[in-house]
């Protein structure tokens, strides 16, 4: 019995110095009041928050847990590079489309909830990013080598 005591007295500090020095990573909050931009891709449009600055884009719809079909999030870049995405937090199924300086659509690809795994692009021609609903490129009839207009200028990003 006073082993066991003993233990107690010894272990429960110790455990306290563990949680305080590694403690629980919890998801970020969602980013739900950022700007807004609205986007024409041919006779479809979509409001766009934008995420044109290191943290927001590193966050961007991380712990969100609804994404109505008309709704998305634009990645501003400061200039034209290759670039990578994953679901890391994210338990909404999203599509990416990778698009050039002048709006036009590089590349689209779907990307599964949670899933950490890279998904480069493949131009380095990249100056902004549109995540949306799984889904929505292919039901509104958006393809790669269409355009998007409304795009804030690439000089508004950091």
């Amino acid at each position: 019995m006073i082993l066991s005591i003993r233990h107690t007295f010894v272990l429960t500090p110790l455990l306290f110095l563990i949680t305080g020095l590694f403690p629980l990573q919890a998801s970020p909050k969602p980013q739900l009041d950022l700007p807004k931009v609205s986007l024409s891709l041919g006779t479809n449009s979509l409001s766009a928050q934008i995420a044109a600055d290191e943290p927001d884009r590193e966050q961007g719809l991380m712990s969100r847990t609804n994404l109505s079909d008309g709704e998305g999030m634009l990645f501003v870049f400061p200039g034209a590079r290759p670039v990578t995405f994953w679901m890391k937090n994210t338990p909404l199924p999203l599509s990416i489309a990778y698009i050039s300086n002048s709006g036009r659509i590089l590349e689209t690809h779907d990307m599964k909830p949670f899933d950490e795994t890279a998904v480069p692009s493949a131009s380095s021609a990249v100056v902004y990013a549109l995540e949306v609903a799984q889904g929505w490129f292919l039901r509104h009839g958006v393809l790669p080598g269409d355009s998007i207009s409304g795009l804030p200028s690439s000089s508004t990003a950091r």
